[in-house]
């Protein structure tokens, strides 16, 4: 939803939404919602339309809404793979993961193609104005890691459409799939930690911590020569166990590589392991995101800068708020 010209992810199909004291009214005929805490209205709020393009099939009667979706405003969001190697073993999956989820439902479809994908996102900027693309994957294999996958889709969208694209996945075995990333078009590049320490990362994402921190420093390191500063971001997810200064130390490092760490709170989603986990108050947020956000503005590294993905969408996390808050002081 829009809320004073900015637009934010608000979970509501959470333990914690359906406690909330925050109420949001049907929109009103020019589409505008009140807001109420406890009974007394705070605000007013606007939610985007629905895509145009979700009225759509591929060439191969897929409904274009099962191959890509709109993020925030103006963000194209797909999964490649909606399969990974890690979440058919509750030992080794990522315990806040859902991949799967929707794709039991009958939501999306296990691998888009190439050329669905290319379809969809000329469709979506044609047609709704979409400005970037993310590109995520589920991890097909311990060497690539779904690099491979992601380098023939963002070939194919690139072809069809002048869009910028971040592609997310785990750092690949060998340094040289960056080269061949950013050759296939792909202009950002997420590698996520979501956990900062190895006792967390053990417990909460247990296959995906046989990927030692180690191995995301180097791969971070040789990715930043060839994406550029700020154009190589990790997800951070702030409420799982990491103290915050566990985090900001964490983020400190990034920053002095030319990493962008994208801290988000986090958000149980029903049906995982995590669902009753609670979310990070605001005191435990601000903590962490004031002193970021401080720290990034004397990198120079600015959300607004990212070419693609989520740090620029930043519709999960207040920290591009921050960041304008601090550059307004």
């Amino acid at each position: 939803m829009t809320i004073a010209g900015r637009t934010v992810m608000v979970p509501v199909h959470t333990e914690a939404a359906f406690d909330s004291p925050f109420l949001v009214r049907r929109p009103d005929a020019d589409g505008v919602s009140v807001i109420e805490h406890d009974g007394v209205v705070i605000g007013q709020a606007t939610f985007p339309g629905k895509p145009r393009f979700y009225a759509l099939s591929t060439f191969d009667g897929v409904p274009y809404s099962k191959i890509a979706v709109l993020h925030g405003l103006d963000v194209l969001a797909t999964t490649v793979l909606q399969t990974c190697i890690r979440y058919q073993s509750r030992a080794k999956t990522c315990q806040f993961c859902s991949i799967g989820q929707s794709l039991a439902a009958g939501r999306t479809v296990a691998h888009k193609t190439p050329e669905q994908l290319a379809e969809v996102a000329r469709a979506a900027v044609l047609l709704d104005g979409v400005r970037h693309m993310v590109m995520t994957t589920g991890t097909p294999n311990v060497t690539d890691r779904g690099a491979a996958v992601l380098c023939e889709s963002a070939f194919a969208v690139k072809a069809a459409v002048d869009l910028p694209i971040q592609a997310q996945c785990e750092p690949p075995d060998d340094d040289r799939w960056f080269e061949r990333m950013k050759a296939s078009g792909i202009d950002a590049l997420g590698m996520h930690l979501e956990a900062v320490t190895p006792e967390v990362r053990a417990r909460i994402m247990p296959g995906k911590a046989s990927v030692p921190l180690e191995r995301y420093y180097a791969a971070f390191e040789a990715a930043v020569p060839i994406f550029g500063r700020g154009q190589v971001s990790t997800y951070i997810l702030a409420g799982l166990g990491d103290a915050p200064e566990a985090i900001l130390e964490m983020a400190e490092r990034l920053v002095g590589m030319g990493v962008y760490p994208f801290v988000v709170p986090f958000v149980p989603i029903s049906g995982t392991p995590l669902e009753s986990h609670p979310a990070p108050t605001p005191d435990f947020m601000h903590a962490i995101l004031k002193p970021l956000a401080d720290m990034l503005a004397q990198a120079n590294l600015r959300s607004a800068d990212i070419k693609a993905g989520c740090g620029r969408c930043g519709a999960c996390s207040a920290l591009s708020t921050y960041e304008r808050a601090g550059a307004a002081a």
